[in-house]
């Protein structure tokens, strides 16, 4: 109502009317947006409202000293001497300074921006990959073990839990896929275990483990080919069983082998370099009968015949910790290619390979 008297007494000019009720009008929006702020301003410490205070003190004060002293005068002055088109080629010249310092400052946000979007999405990755694996773990885990812990493996759930291993193995990267090769290995699922013939259950070994039976075992997962040129650069691969698989041209450089089973195991043309391979089981039996796997021929794990890993053009470059009998084996066995990068060389150590 007071904003329409307002109006009213602006339109037919009675200056009273119009005073009045602009009057009344300002002390009512003022008390009502007060009303709104106070909460807000409820909330503002002493030591804001004193900075607040302080800071229009200074630009107040400012103003007053240019106004009243003779420095407005002065400064009138001198601006009146200046050549201002000078200062404008200069001003013109700082602009475009500014712009392209502007330009390099928006490039700059922009980069850190991608790099903290790629850190996130990484660490969103690995948390996924994480959970992925926990809960592959966990299904394999339930798929294998009955109500009372023992192992239940028929071939329904071996082609199962080989399919679940060969997809996810295919969707990690190379850390994942060390850890899944550990979990396995380590709960006894790449070993051929000893069968009863007829329920073609696993046996225990009396030891509070299951018996092993290299030569008609069977595994509960086999990964045959699912690991062929696999990029396991890095991995910690310690006390793994990857006896009797598939390695072609896998990239095993700076991987943690120590105790690892790769008999049997086919690794033409894959790279061990800076591999550390103490204790690596290459063959069973004696170094000088043992000789690689063929697909013919029935391995001895007596003699170590046909029981060796196959390294025909692996590159063993810096591998670590080989022993004798290891680097002889390699020698014997990896061909011409092979024997180039043996640390140590060798030397009266015939090619029994043949190329």
């Amino acid at each position: 109502m007071t904003i329409a008297l307002t109006l009213i007494g602006i339109a037919t000019g009675f200056v009273w009317l119009g005073l009045i009720s602009s009057i009344v009008t300002l002390l009512l929006s003022l008390w009502v947006i007060g009303v709104a702020l106070k909460p807000t301003l409820i909330r503002i410490s002493h030591q804001q409202w004193t900075f607040t205070i302080a800071f229009l003190g200074a630009i107040v004060a400012s103003i007053g000293l240019f106004q009243i002293g003779e420095l407005s005068q002065r400064m009138r002055d001198w601006s009146q001497q200046i050549d201002w088109e000078r200062f404008g080629v200069v001003g013109g010249l700082l602009g475009a300074v500014g712009q392209i310092l502007i330009a390099i400052l928006a490039l700059y946000v922009t980069w850190e921006q991608y790099v903290t979007s790629k850190r996130l999405t990484i660490q969103q990755n690995t948390i996924t990959q994480q959970q992925t694996i926990d809960s592959y773990c966990q299904g394999i885990s339930d798929l294998m073990i009955d109500q009372d812990g023992y192992l239940e493996d028929f071939p329904m759930e071996r082609a199962i839990a080989e399919g679940r291993t060969a997809a996810i193995l295919s969707s990690v990267d190379g850390d994942g896929k060390a850890k899944i090769i550990r979990f396995l290995s380590r709960s006894g699922l790449l070993t051929p275990l000893l069968r009863d013939q007829r329920l073609g259950r696993a046996i225990l070994d009396g030891a509070g483990g299951y018996a092993e039976d290299r030569e008609n075992g069977v595994r509960v997962i086999d990964l045959g080919v699912i690991l062929a040129r696999a990029d396991l650069s890095g991995a910690d691969l310690r006390w793994t069983d990857l006896s009797d698989i598939n390695l072609i041209r896998a990239n095993l450089s700076r991987c943690d082998l120590v105790k690892a089973n790769l008999a049997r195991t086919i690794l033409c043309e894959a790279s061990f370099r800076n591999a550390d391979m103490m204790g690596v089981r290459l063959f069973y039996g004696s170094v000088t009968t043992a000789t690689p796997r063929t697909p013919a021929d029935f391995p001895n794990y007596k003699t170590g015949a046909f029981t060796g890993t196959v390294i025909a053009d692996a590159d063993f470059t810096g591998v670590q910790r080989l022993s004798e009998e290891q680097r002889y084996y390699c020698c014997a066995w990896g061909g011409s290619n092979t024997r180039k990068t043996i640390p140590g060389g060798c030397e009266k150590i015939p090619n029994r390979l043949g190329r």
